[in-house]
């Protein structure tokens, strides 16, 4: 039946590949939006492989769909631009390109990080040769964060729009005039076959953690970062229940994330990187609170629709607005899960996740030697253990306040228009300078 579902999903949405809300300017190749709505929040949870959505699951996916198009090839090449060379060793893009590739021809990676595209600093030109040499096809595609894939032609991020709407204050005018919830419009506008898709979600994210629980020794990479994960869970037993359950947050944020810096399988949330926020704080919730799988999958959809707003009006991709747009709005959709199983209103559902979001403006993407460990695994504790915290401020007030989740958003945007470059995902500054 699941499998039925999902096959219905598929084709509600499969037309989802064009690029209905964008308009090209010829003269300076620059995207102008011309839609209202936002895509799926299926976009937002995508089931892959870590260490990295950008670095891996874009670059990946893109690799087979140029493939499809190059079946007589006999030999590639694939030039990675900006941000995808500077860390990709790292973050194993050659790698996850090369899997593609290599088994069908003898693939070449060329490596320029000095070389950044006005249009994202994630790109990617593949090219195909025929046995003489020739060039048969070249193709300019960008990884734009959560796997995601957009050139001045097309966009993946703007598909078909399931959502009239794409600020959060025009969605709660919305929401309070009709009576609705978060998770009520969000089944409104996906349909019935979003709950499925959720489980599906909701399975992997359980299954990464205790996974994760289990698995010892040091990650791959070169770093010699050891797995955490399982030693904190057994410390925090020792402690006293409030410290314990801290503990315990810790621990199943970090199996998630030492899941995905080992290329296990997790779920974008909204990326890679960020990955162990939200599974730590719904798997923690419902370990202490028993909340059903039916009410997790309800906190999800709310989680997404946040999420969903974020990679409408501002981005997720740490290469273009730092880690801000990949913990921090993990942070964000963590608190405003979390704020509605405990039953918070709209206001303060939303008040939950501006403050989780403000407080991590600015927050570089210095990622040391361009792997997805130091500091990214040891911010997916914090921040799911911040969202809990922004979930109980906003929960003791009574959801009023100055700042809105919408403005914030925009500031993420400008912030991170406004950081050098050194500072996303580049590891060329920060903590990744001081290290390597």
């Amino acid at each position: 039946m699941r499998r039925l579902h999902l096959q219905i999903w598929s084709l509600r949405h499969k037309h989802a590949r064009t690029c209905s809300g964008y308009q090209t300017d010829t003269n300076n190749n620059n995207i102008i939006q011309q839609t209202i709505g936002m895509e799926s929040i299926t976009q937002i949870f995508r089931i892959g492989y870590g260490p990295s959505s950008s670095h891996t699951i874009g670059p990946r996916r893109a690799a087979e769909m140029f493939l499809e198009r190059n079946p007589a090839a006999k030999s590639f090449r694939v030039t990675l631009y900006g941000s995808l060379a500077a860390t990709g060793k790292g973050h194993l893009t050659d790698v996850a390109i090369l899997a593609v590739l290599e088994p069908h021809a003898p693939t070449e990676i060329v490596w320029r990080a000095d070389v950044v595209k006005p249009f994202h600093p994630n790109g990617i030109l593949f090219e195909s040769f025929d046995s003489a040499g020739k060039q048969l096809e070249e193709w300019l595609i960008y990884s734009i964060g959560g796997g995601v894939l957009a050139n001045e032609h097309f966009n993946e991020q703007r598909g078909r729009e399931v959502y009239p709407l794409n600020k959060m204050s025009d969605i709660l005018d919305e929401l309070n005039r009709r009576g609705l919830s978060f998770w009520e419009y969000v089944e409104e506008n996906e349909g019935p076959e979003i709950w499925d898709y959720l489980s599906e979600v909701w399975e992997v994210m359980k299954n990464a953690i205790q996974e994760g629980l289990e698995a010892e020794g040091v990650l791959p990479g070169g770093l010699g970062v050891r797995r955490k994960a399982a030693n904190y869970l057994i410390r925090a037993q020792g402690y006293t229940p409030g410290v314990r359950s801290r503990g315990n947050v810790y621990a199943y944020a970090l199996a998630v994330s030492e899941q995905n810096a080992s290329g296990g399988r997790i779920v974008t949330a909204p990326t890679c990187g960020s990955s162990g926020v939200i599974p730590a704080v719904l798997y923690h919730l419902q370990q202490t609170r028993e909340f059903s799988d039916k009410r997790i999958l309800r906190a999800l959809a709310t989680a997404g629709l946040f999420g969903n707003v974020v990679r409408t009006n501002a981005s997720i991709s740490g290469a273009e607005v730092g880690c801000q747009g990949e913990v921090g709005v993990a942070c964000a959709m963590g608190a405003a899960a979390s704020s509605q199983l405990f039953g918070g209103t709209l206001s303060q559902i939303e008040y939950a996740a501006e403050m989780a979001l403000e407080h991590h403006l600015g927050l570089t993407c210095d990622p040391v030697c361009g792997l997805v460990q130091v500091p990214c695994i040891e911010r997916n504790a914090f921040a799911a253990a911040r969202a809990l915290d922004a979930n109980t401020y906003a929960n003791f007030s009574d959801g009023r306040h100055r700042i809105s989740f919408d403005q914030v958003v925009e500031v993420m945007r400008q912030t991170g228009k406004d950081l050098p470059s050194l500072y996303k995902e580049t590891s060329q500054g920060g903590l990744a300078a001081v290290h390597c």
